[in-house]
């Protein structure tokens, strides 16, 4: 084991112990806070190499591919060099109200075969921002905010179920992830996509699991703990993320035009520091011994990346130790 392996793994232990009720799952990072890839101008661009040594350097188990990673055997070796593992790959989808467009599945293949090829676990598939819906997050329940058709929804369900075959021969796993300013942001929408892909698939189950953005869910109007609760065992893989409670009210009313003004606003803060109900999703989590990834994830920050991280890397060991020992809320 190398020096670098060495430090990671004790950092590691140090904010989590072994035997507690989330012992069982893998804490990750989404390397956004240092390079938005939807808003480079936020920041000037953080080399890769330094984003990992980060990452590894707060206590983190593995990542989502980054701005500027390499690809492949050259970053399952990066990572491997610094104790961590490649969590997942994001894919984004093309999709217009009619559905996914030609060149979805294709989209969608390729990032599967990133994955494979770099050794990772978890394919996350989303829908890319649409024009005609971004402007609309937080209010899409608004008269006026365009919405999937319903042969756009069955179409949308065949693609993805095909995607999670194809990743489950594949040995990995797909999880659905619903994002603010696209068609899938409400909790009746993630409900719909759900009902569709049950159809698609039956009678087998569907093999699309669940990747519950507690903040994006948040921004869609719904609560985390109780979708937590009512999709159980689908939710495979997770997102957390806090949402700053002044930005959240400017997206919804309209005075924020917008997602990704929203993000220029700083609607993610850093866990603890706004409206989720990080206990209550933690213990939706270990009442089903659940063991997928928790990843953090803050898009965009006010202040330097790697404190962002660091913060919210302290609060969740913290949360995870009041949860083991059952202190009060």
């Amino acid at each position: 084991m190398t020096a670098t392996q060495t430090a990671t793994r004790a950092t590691q232990g140090w904010l989590r112990r072994s035997g507690g009720p989330l012992d069982g799952a893998s804490i990750g990072i989404v390397p956004i806070t240092w390079n938005n890839g939807d808003l480079p101008d936020l920041a000037p661009p953080v080399p890769a190499d330094f984003v990992l040594d980060e990452i590894a350097r707060l206590g983190f188990e593995g990542t989502q591919t980054g701005v500027g990673y390499p690809a492949g055997e050259q970053l399952a070796a990066e990572l491997a060099g610094r104790g961590l593992r490649l969590a997942e790959i994001y894919a984004a989808l093309p999709c217009t109200q009619d559905g996914p467009t030609a060149d979805a599945l294709a989209v969608g293949r390729a990032r599967l075969a990133e994955l494979v090829a770099a050794k990772g676990e978890v394919l996350v598939a989303a829908l890319d921002l649409s024009p005609a819906r971004e402007p609309w997050a937080g209010r899409a329940t608004s008269p006026g905010a365009p919405r999937l058709t319903d042969g756009g929804w069955h179409a949308l369900a065949q693609v993805i179920e095909t995607l999670a075959r194809e990743a489950e021969a594949a040995g990995c796993r797909l999880a659905y992830h619903q994002h603010a300013g696209t068609f899938v942001e409400r909790p009746e929408e993630l409900d719909r996509l759900v009902a569709e892909l049950d159809a698609v698939a039956a009678p087998a189950p569907s093999a699309t699991g669940i990747c519950l953005d507690v903040g994006h869910f948040t921004v869609g109007g719904g609560d985390p703990v109780a979708a937590l609760r009512r999709y159980g065992e689908r939710v495979v893989h997770v997102h957390l993320k806090d949402v700053d409670p002044e930005v959240l009210a400017g997206l919804q009313e309209g005075s924020i035009r917008g997602f990704l003004a929203a993000l220029r606003a700083r609607i993610y803060t850093e866990l603890g520091g706004g409206v989720l109900d990080v206990p209550g999703v933690l213990e939706q989590l270990a009442a089903r011994r659940y063991h997928g990834w928790i990843m953090l994830e803050q898009d965009t920050t006010w202040n330097p990346a790697s404190e962002s991280a660091a913060i919210g890397r302290r609060v969740l060991a913290y949360a995870m130790r009041h949860l083991e020992v059952g202190g009060e809320r």
